[in-house]
């Protein structure tokens, strides 16, 4: 006989969600708040994250808009004490927030615009977990979930600078799994696919039949909602997945190549 939620219940739990005022981050907050987590709605404006975070507490949940700069080193460490001191535990987090550059090829790119990629999406969820990892182990462990991209599958031309984000932020994930462990916190990726998200549509706007090209890039041709990705990483912060850690979780429709 199973238990009523078979493990899978965040009802309670504190999760901090980066990037979440649109997108999959947005899907995220919402559907952890409709499934009784307590959600921190972030990203890099104010404004964003309250309209989140009242669109939460309408619907009878419970959230805390608070922007922060994954990016920025030293604005992390007053984020998370702020967190802290409003729900005082952290239970899981979300590293979502990321920026998908512009086309550069390799011979054009300058250092500047290679740091602000590898400063969003890899240093970010670096510095943030490290930061997030001794209130979950004070908590008596937790689960973090970093948000790669099947881009960091493969190098493409012109989008090194993503791709080789992507796919540090795969293998740092492996790492903070593997040095946590004993501190009883998981920590895996999931790397999405084709999502509807504001990228894509503006794609769609900047290149008609964008869309069409890539939803044909999958099995099930078609572009998902983001909703579609709340339920991966509403198990891998729950307790169902209780024995998954330093795993990526490919969510795409199935890669054609």
């Amino acid at each position: 006989m199973s238990t009523a939620d078979d493990g899978f219940s965040v009802a309670g739990r504190v999760v901090v969600v980066t990037g979440a005022s649109k997108g999959l981050g947005r899907a995220f907050a919402t559907g952890l708040a409709r499934a009784g987590a307590r959600v921190v709605v972030s990203s890099r404006k104010q404004d964003g994250c309250e309209a989140v975070a009242a669109e939460i507490t309408a619907a009878g949940g419970d959230a805390l808009a608070l922007a922060a700069h994954v990016g920025s080193w030293d604005e992390l460490p007053t984020f998370v004490d702020a967190v802290v001191t409003h729900y005082g535990r952290i239970d899981g987090l979300v590293n979502n927030a990321g920026i998908s550059p512009a086309f550069c090829s390799l011979v054009d790119m300058t250092e500047a615009y290679w740091d602000k990629v590898m400063s969003t999406n890899l240093k970010g969820p670096l510095r943030l977990s490290a930061l997030v990892a001794p209130h979950l182990r004070e908590a008596g462990g937790g689960s973090i979930v970093n948000v790669a991209s099947i881009g960091g599958y493969r190098g493409h031309p012109r989008n090194a600078h993503y791709s080789a984000s992507k796919a540090g932020l795969i293998n740092l994930t492996q790492s903070m799994a593997a040095e946590w462990a004993d501190w009883g916190i998981r920590v895996n990726s999931i790397s999405p696919g084709p999502f509807r998200t504001t990228l894509v549509e503006g794609m769609e706007r900047s290149t008609p039949g964008g869309i069409d090209a890539v939803a044909a890039a999958s099995l099930q041709r078609r572009v998902a909602d983001p909703a579609e990705a709340v339920g991966l990483v509403r198990f891998l912060l729950s307790d169902a997945s209780s024995f998954v850690t330093g795993a990526d979780h490919e969510i795409s429709g199935g890669r054609v190549s």
